[in-house]
């Protein structure tokens, strides 16, 4: 008689978490004396009352890597037992070489492949899942996975429509295999690139190269169509959130915890009431940092689980919307 093996593939699941964001803050106040806007415009409106503003030192990768020096030390993971490092982030140091590699050096992850993964807002969503399917594949990996953005140096400090909006900070989570019935349960990735031009950084690419002319059109700053991005993002975001719902047998009474890309408190209310999670079961951050990307998520956890609030057996729900347009969602058993 012949004999079959059945080998269950294994989860991933976050092991430590780490955030860092500048010291300077910069509140709805200061802003009223740089734009033509308000403290009770920017708050009724988006929900931000104010945000954190890297200086010269702080870069991508400084934040980066002292979010990465936090989630490893409480995963007790040490830098060179890293197998890969990914960075979701939409504005590196520089085209090359990466910050995942920047990353790499400082941390001494000599073992570790090292990557960018460049989906604007949803790049962490986008990281994660790819981290999962390594987990899947090979158990034994441990993956570093940081979403991290300086967007303080694409914003046109003098468009009221887009100033009030970002800020500056990194997340980060460490990825292991577990052979119990927890972690990542599922990843689902989207994008419509037919609608890129709503929200759109034309310049520093090789398209719309550095010149003086392209520089005076402003197109090394984001360029938002603010209404559009907003009916889209609240629509793909259900979608995507739904999809990991029902992907996983779940409601919206079944999830704990649900965490929002953090880009206005309107979407993130608006998703809340459409999937039947109650205010209590969101959580929010965003007055404290505005919309910083890829690191909005990952920032959020690591708040969330030094606060005590993630516990094992928690099922978390997570969807973020970016540039691109790109989208994403996931579900987790913590």
């Amino acid at each position: 008689m012949a004999l079959s093996l059945i080998i269950m593939p294994a989860h991933s699941i976050i092991i430590g978490t780490g955030s860092c964001v500048p010291q300077k803050v910069v509140t709805n106040k200061d802003l009223e004396s740089r734009v033509d806007t308000t403290d009770e415009w920017i708050r009724t409106r988006t929900g931000i009352i104010q945000r954190h503003i890297s200086n010269d030192r702080e870069t991508n990768s400084y934040l980066a890597t002292q979010s990465a020096r936090k989630a490893l030390d409480m995963a007790g993971v040490r830098p060179q037992d890293l197998d890969l490092i990914i960075v979701g982030t939409m504005t590196p140091d520089m085209p090359v070489p990466s910050v995942a590699c920047l990353v790499q050096n400082e941390l001494g992850a000599k073992r570790a492949g090292a990557f960018d993964l460049y989906a604007a807002c949803s790049s962490f969503i986008y990281a994660l899942s790819v981290a999962d399917k390594y987990i899947r594949s090979d158990s034994g990996m441990k993956i570093l996975v940081i979403g991290s953005e300086v967007l303080s140096r694409v914003i046109n400090w003098e468009d009221r429509n887009t100033c009030v909006l970002f800020g500056d900070g990194a997340g980060a989570v460490v990825i292991a295999g577990t052979g119990e019935d927890r972690g990542i349960l599922s990843t689902h990735l989207h994008a419509d690139g037919s609608l890129g031009e709503l929200l759109i950084i034309r310049g520093l690419g090789t398209a719309f190269p550095v010149s003086h002319e392209n520089l005076e059109k402003g197109w090394q700053y984001i360029q938002m169509q603010g209404r559009d991005v907003f009916k889209y993002a609240v629509k793909a975001m259900e979608s995507a959130a739904w999809e990991a719902l029902d992907a996983n047998g779940w409601n919206g009474d079944d999830v704990d915890l649900f965490f929002s890309h953090q880009a206005n408190i309107r979407i993130i209310d608006l998703l809340g009431e459409r999937l039947g999670i109650p205010k209590e079961k969101i959580f929010i951050n965003i007055h404290k940092y505005g919309n910083t990307s890829a690191a909005s998520i990952p920032i959020a956890l690591d708040e969330a689980n030094r606060t005590g609030m993630l516990t094992p057996g928690l099922r978390i729900l997570m969807v973020a919307f970016g540039g691109g347009f790109t989208w994403g969602s996931g579900a987790m058993c913590w």
